[in-house]
């Protein structure tokens, strides 16, 4: 079962995406390098404190088209689950399920009743086709093939000990950073780019230490496009720091303009990741926006084995 070109959709979409650095871990991509200038000191590291690192992460997702027909349109949220389980050795095991699909609001409730109450569907209001149920999938799990013992970060493969020595101070995990965008040969005008999406990578998928997730958190603050938004809740009612990104390019694609808006929500206890939500403004001949909320149930290291993710 080749799991690593399971339909995930992206997970925290900064610069490239987050999940799109990640798929180029599991797939093992070729093209990306060890560079002597981003060799992390050799030192004693810290031993794994579990089997696997593991992260479970359910993902929202509304728009950008509306279900039903005529009067009867109605917007659905689509609901998946993913999980990763990664040894220190770099061996990989990936999860995927469907949670099932539901209207989104009371309105849209009513809607979706007078449109009969269909538990699939095959086709948005506008003929698009798609497929979605409101039922839950079996899901499936199997191991990552083709991955090395190597861990993907900022273009860069590490092991486990170069993870765990990774800078815990701000400036100089910057500073390693953007020696790694320099050999990634990333333009200047998306090396903050680059540079917020490795962080954000460390505060939950990758198994950095605390402190090094602490200088991660500290440096995405100097990040100019990073705005720090006081204290709020995730939708599971777990309270952390809130973080908005800028994204001060629009692009043009196909006659449309293409934004986004990205917030964050961080436990600043554990300096792990809580949530992020994402919203894509897409205008031309129509107008859409689509919005996906990502929400880390669980990162952290485990001695269950990996499984089918369970329904949230």
């Amino acid at each position: 079962m080749k799991l690593a070109t399971a339909p995930v959709r992206p997970l925290i979409a900064v610069g490239t995406g987050l999940a799109a650095v990640g798929a180029a871990a599991l797939l093992g991509l070729p093209g990306v390098v060890k560079a002597p200038e981003t060799r992390l000191a050799a030192a004693a590291s810290a031993p794994a404190e579990g089997a696997y690192w593991h992260t479970r992460v359910l993902t929202r997702r509304t728009g950008p088209r509306q279900m039903g027909s005529g009067a009867n349109r109605y917007w659905v949220v689509e609901q998946t689950l993913n999980e990763e389980w990664t040894a220190p050795d770099g061996k990989a095991w990936f999860g995927y399920r469907t949670a099932g699909a539901y209207p989104k609001s009371a309105a849209d409730r009513k809607a979706w009743r007078r449109d009969g109450s269909p538990a699939r569907w095959t086709r948005t209001a506008d003929g698009q086709v798609v497929k979605l149920s409101t039922e839950p999938d079996k899901g499936r799990v199997g191991p990552v093939r083709g991955k090395d013992d190597t861990f993907f970060l900022a273009g860069q493969r590490l092991t486990y000990d170069e993870v765990q020595r990774l800078p815990a101070d701000p400036n100089a995990l910057k500073s390693w950073l953007s020696k790694a965008a320099r050999v990634s040969r990333v333009s200047q005008n998306s090396m903050d780019e680059f540079i917020a999406g490795a962080l954000l990578e460390m505060l939950y998928r990758l198994p950095t230490p605390k402190n090094v997730r602490a200088a991660a958190y500290q440096s995405l603050l100097t990040i100019p496009a990073v705005r720090s938004r006081g204290e709020s809740k995730d939708s599971m009612g777990r309270a952390g720091a809130a973080l908005s990104i800028d994204h001060p390019k629009v692009v043009q694609r196909n006659g449309l303009t293409i934004k986004d808006k990205t917030n964050l929500i961080v436990d600043t206890g554990t300096m792990l990741l809580l949530s992020e939500s994402q919203t894509t403004a897409i205008r031309g001949k129509l107008s859409l926006d689509e919005t996906s909320t990502h929400t880390v149930l669980a990162a952290g290291w485990t001695n269950t084995a990996p499984a089918v993710p369970a329904l949230p």
